[in-house]
């Protein structure tokens, strides 16, 4: 089940970040269920998956441990001296990462790339980017989507994590998207949105996504800090490291949470 998944995925990435002394839970918490449900619920295994919002590593490095791709001796190593999980994914090391990302906005200009390319070679490969909200700011995301929509490249999934904040405060006060729906479609994209945090949502965007013609674009309303209730929609949880009271805490709401859910799809 996509639920208990995401848990052990929330679990895992948590205790990677406290090891670490290292921030970025909220921006991992916001994105968990889109990752999970892209790997375990989505993609073919010959897919490929670009998480251009790279400070979440930990999230996707966590996402891959689940799959078995990383082993928990792996996951060890997160952040330390020498490691191959680094704060933002690495290049050619490790399966299922094909590019370095985290230097904000360049994930749908290399998911155009390779989708372009499984085009020419009429292969019927998808490739999936997530990126934030935050980096849509670039140009570069903008150029990317020109290119997208031009070439028609219908095997482009971009998810988009509307949590609606980024490092320096609310996306609308640092520089406004909304109406964002309406600049994508004016850009060629069939938009759909979704509550990115339900999976039973996540799956009729995909239903739907699935009976398209022109490229498309999910916005998933998300939180983040998803679950932290302290922090949750709150631009500290963007950098803030746990103290052990903090880690505590968190991992028992993430586990209520995960409780709630549960009793409410067995009512």
């Amino acid at each position: 089940m996509l639920l208990y998944g995401a848990l052990n995925i929330k679990n895992r990435f948590l205790a990677m970040y406290k090891q670490a002394n290292a921030g970025h839970v909220g921006c991992s918490l916001s994105v968990t269920e889109m990752l999970t449900f892209v790997r375990f619920g989505w993609m073919k295994e010959d897919d490929e998956i670009i998480l251009s919002k790279g400070h979440a590593a930990a999230a996707l490095y966590s996402m891959l441990a689940e799959d078995g791709t990383l082993s928990e001796e792996d996951i060890k190593t997160f952040y330390k001296n020498d490691t191959y999980l680094a704060a933002h994914p690495p290049v050619n090391k490790i399966k299922r990462i094909p590019f370095a990302t985290g230097s904000l906005g360049h994930g749908l200009s290399l998911a155009a790339g390779l989708g372009l390319a499984q085009k020419l070679k009429k292969k019927d490969k998808q490739i999936f980017c997530i990126t934030s909200d935050g980096e849509i700011n670039e140009g570069s995301t903008w150029e990317a989507a020109l290119f997208i929509a031009h070439h028609n490249l219908t095997n482009v999934i971009w998810l988009i994590d509307r949590n609606k904040l980024q490092g320096y405060g609310r996306t609308e006060d640092v520089m406004k998207l909304e109406p964002l729906d309406k600049k994508l479609e004016a850009f060629g994209f069939n938009v759909l949105i979704a509550d990115g945090h339900d999976f039973e949502a996540l799956e009729k965007v995909k239903v739907e996504s699935e009976k398209l013609k022109v490229p498309t674009a999910i916005i998933c309303n998300t939180k983040k800090g998803h679950g932290w209730k302290t922090y949750e929609d709150k631009v500290d949880c963007h950098y803030l490291p746990m103290k052990d009271d903090q880690y505590s805490l968190i991992t028992e709401e993430v586990k209520k949470d995960f409780e709630l859910r549960i009793d409410r799809i067995t009512d």
